[in-house]
């Protein structure tokens, strides 16, 4: 049985779905508030992020260096396997509660 996420999990683990391989901290960040209309600080986003990934639901990876980043490296972020089924059955759940109460309730 997958874990249990709670919404903001859900809201990162969508955001990296939706950027694919150009997640990292930073256009979470912005994929959240373009989409959720919810601004988070950069310390909730990499502290969700590490918290997924510790469970395992994401993984991370190291980008090169950046001329525009002083050198610095992006970290970036993907789900796993076990993040997909997840947020899948988080979402699935959401369905099923929301079914039979009105179109105004019932996602698209």
């Amino acid at each position: 049985m997958p874990p249990r996420l709670g919404e903001l999990e859900q809201l990162v683990l969508l955001a990296l779905l939706r950027l694919n391989d150009r997640a990292y901290g930073v256009a979470v960040q912005r994929e959240i508030a373009a989409r959720a209309k919810r601004s988070l600080s950069f310390a909730t986003i990499y502290t969700t992020l590490n918290r997924l990934e510790g469970k395992g639901l994401v993984s991370s990876r190291l980008g090169e260096a950046t001329a525009e980043r002083g050198g610095r490296r992006k970290t970036y972020y993907s789900l796993s396997s076990a993040g997909r089924e997840a947020v899948k059955s988080s979402l699935r759940a959401l369905r099923t509660m929301t079914a039979g109460l009105g179109a105004a309730w019932e996602a698209p």
